[in-house]
């Protein structure tokens, strides 16, 4: 895969344009002057834990003795799962476990808003497939740098696109994952099929 492809996936995974109401949500008791520097400092934290996992996956999936064909078909099974989630989700309530009045720190901003379990099963997928480091870093830092502008934007996003536009962009974000997922899964499969005698 190439830096811009693996960009546009990590950064349709890391969903910020879905996460907008979270954080909105996240930092109301929060003064108004820190909220840029919150977002930055959480989803740096966020950029760190990303490119850890980047650059352990493949010694991870070494020691555990899983070929790269497994990897493709269990993360196109996840990605998919994910997708499903984005399309129709489930009702949520942003509310939940966070008092209003404390500042968020690590949890849940930049984990598992940002560096959840999608993006970093999938830069561990990345890393397995793509042998420059380099490349894999810049596809990170790119969708990185898209997601960070984006929610330092959100309140402007929301005053734009209103809270509908908003859930009509990530379920079309849902469904061009979608179809990375099963073309994902289906790598995967044929992979493997070829393995056989």
């Amino acid at each position: 895969m190439s830096l811009f492809s693996i960009a546009f996936s990590l950064f349709l995974l890391m969903d910020s344009v879905g996460n907008i109401p979270f954080f909105i949500t996240f930092l109301k008791g929060v003064d108004p002057k820190r909220h840029n520097i919150i977002i930055f400092r959480e989803l740096l934290i966020a950029l760190g834990i990303i490119i850890i996992f980047a650059f352990i996956g493949e010694a991870l999936m070494d020691f555990l003795h899983v070929r790269n064909d497994t990897v493709q078909i269990a993360g196109g099974i996840i990605l998919f799962l994910i997708c499903l989630k984005m399309i129709f989700p489930p009702a949520k309530n942003p509310n939940e476990n966070m008092p209003h009045d404390s500042e968020p720190f690590i949890v849940p901003l930049a984990v598992p808003l940002i560096a959840g379990p999608a993006v970093l099963a999938a830069v561990m997928i990345y890393a397995r497939q793509e042998n420059n480091a380099l490349v894999m870093v810049g596809a990170i830092l790119l969708a990185w740098a898209i997601s960070l502008l984006v929610l330092l934007t959100s309140s402007f996003l929301k005053r734009t696109l209103g809270w509908r536009g908003i859930v009509a962009i990530e379920r079309l974000m849902g469904l061009i994952l979608t179809l990375i997922a099963i073309q994902m899964f289906l790598s995967g499969v044929s992979a493997f099929m070829s393995l056989q005698p």
